[in-house]
């Protein structure tokens, strides 16, 4: 009987663990997503926090320039991989990695460091960086109201790493080694 009541009361608090996860990511001001690519045949994985514009002026004032972003909100952005990638002009093994962003106001710098759960860039070592690799940046007369990263295939080994927010966009390829 005292086996029952155990797994009874251990299933609820499975439960109530997970209700509870469930109710903190409704909860959460920005909307976390999880952006997957396969190359050749290995999988890329971006996590990150989706802020949202709300009429605020975001580059030079919400995220400041020349400064090291977290690139997403809460949590720092992370890259996880299958395989052994170049990204732009930086060698990356294969694991898990934090990804921030220096915005300037004609170029970005990707920043890949080594530590892979951090909160925010609150903690950001740069001894801690792998490496750092110029992004390309664009203006867009069309507005991106919330933070998208995506990866756009480009052939059988390559995509290309893309962050849009509001008129900005900056992007950098990504291939398979």
């Amino acid at each position: 009987m005292s086996r029952r009541i155990g797994t009874a009361v251990s299933v609820g608090l499975l439960l109530a663990t997970a209700g509870g996860l469930m109710a903190a990511q409704e909860k959460r001001a920005s909307p976390h997503e999880e952006v997957t690519a396969t190359v050749s045949g290995k999988k890329i994985t971006i996590s990150y926090g989706r802020p949202s514009k709300k009429g605020r002026e975001i580059f030079g004032t919400l995220v400041p320039w020349d400064q090291v972003w977290r690139t997403g909100a809460d949590e720092a952005t992370t890259l996880t991989t299958e395989a052994d990638l170049t990204i732009g002009t930086l060698q990356v093994p294969k694991g898990t990695y934090t990804l921030f962003t220096v915005p300037k106001q004609k170029e970005w710098t990707l920043v890949v460091n080594k530590v892979a759960k951090q909160w925010g860039a609150y903690t950001y070592d740069q001894k801690q960086d792998l490496g750092r690799t110029p992004m390309a940046v664009t203006t867009s007369s069309k507005l991106v109201e919330q933070l998208t990263l995506t990866m756009e295939a480009q052939g059988e080994k390559k995509v290309v790493l893309k962050a849009a927010w509001d008129t900005t966009a900056a992007s950098v390829p990504i291939t398979v080694r």
